[in-house]
């Protein structure tokens, strides 16, 4: 799906709370306080990264399985998508509905139709964070 510029100033990282003992808190701090990771945070972000670097595998057979899928939704992605007013025009010249099902950020922009997107888009699945207005973000729950 092709789509607009997206605003490099967006923020598309997100909080997360995670519960760890103290042992293992402990064994970082060791790390972090010789100097081996910046702090914390540092340390948890190179484990997740390892972590999915160890699933990568996984991961690709479970997205190609998602892209090649008939029954798959008309929008499905991994990362960011953009949304524009062209696809949505171009959905709707066509008798197209879309149901749209995502992992990340989905970007819907400032210039899109509201009533066309909501005769279009039928709805929306989002695992991540949204960037559009108010208004739409209300219609399809998103947070």
């Amino acid at each position: 799906m092709e789509g607009g510029v997206i605003m490099a100033n967006e923020n598309f990282s997100e909080k997360v709370s995670v519960n760890i003992n103290t042992s293992t808190l402990s064994n970082i701090d060791i790390l972090v306080d010789n100097g081996y990771y910046s702090n914390r945070s540092d340390f948890i972000n190179q484990a997740v990264r390892e972590g999915l670097q160890k699933h990568q595998t996984t991961l690709d057979r479970i997205i190609d399985k998602h892209m090649d899928a008939e029954e798959s939704p008309d929008c499905w992605f991994v990362g960011v998508c953009n949304l524009d007013a062209a696809y949505i025009e171009s959905a709707k010249k066509n008798g197209r509905t879309l149901t749209c099902t995502g992992y990340g950020v989905l970007v819907i922009d400032k210039n899109v139709d509201e009533e066309m997107l909501f005769a279009v888009v039928e709805s929306i699945k989002l695992k991540g964070k949204a960037i559009c207005s108010k208004s739409i973000k209300d219609h399809y729950g998103l947070k």
